[in-house]
């Protein structure tokens, strides 16, 4: 089965820079996780989202050229894979004007029962949306 790929946008804004005039490492990581849950709500149904949900294992990022205030950023997520309880999902940030990467991460999630806030076995109802057959 092939990903299928969620893509949002965003400009960056004067919040997010840092003292060397770029976009602050910790933003990227916030940016990856909201991309990641964006994904979650546009593709999972409400009753699936309801009474699961994810927790974050950890993060890898690698940053590879710095965002500036004012530019268009494209994200782009998808999930690399996933078994029995845990999943890898895969993000790429790139600068719309250049189309460069200006960071990459890889987050591993835990699939959890909302409810008993325990992990739980990822079944093919959870993940049908976010694949190609």
């Amino acid at each position: 089965m092939k990903p299928i790929p969620f893509i949002d946008e965003l400009v960056v804004t004067p919040e997010v820079i840092d003292d060397l005039n770029h976009v602050n490492n910790v933003t990227y990581l916030q940016w990856v996780q909201d991309i990641g849950e964006k994904h979650w709500k546009a593709k999972a149904p409400e009753d699936i989202r309801k009474k699961y949900g994810w927790v974050v294992l950890n993060h890898y990022i690698e940053y590879k050229y710095p965002a500036f205030e004012g530019e268009t950023l494209t994200l782009k997520t998808w999930i690399e894979n996933y078994g029995g309880v845990k999943s890898e999902r895969r993000t790429e940030i790139y600068r719309q004007k250049d189309q460069k990467i200006v960071a990459k991460a890889k987050t591993l999630w835990c699939f959890i029962d909302l409810e008993k806030q325990k992990p739980q076995r990822i079944q093919p109802k959870i993940t049908e949306p976010f694949f190609e057959s």
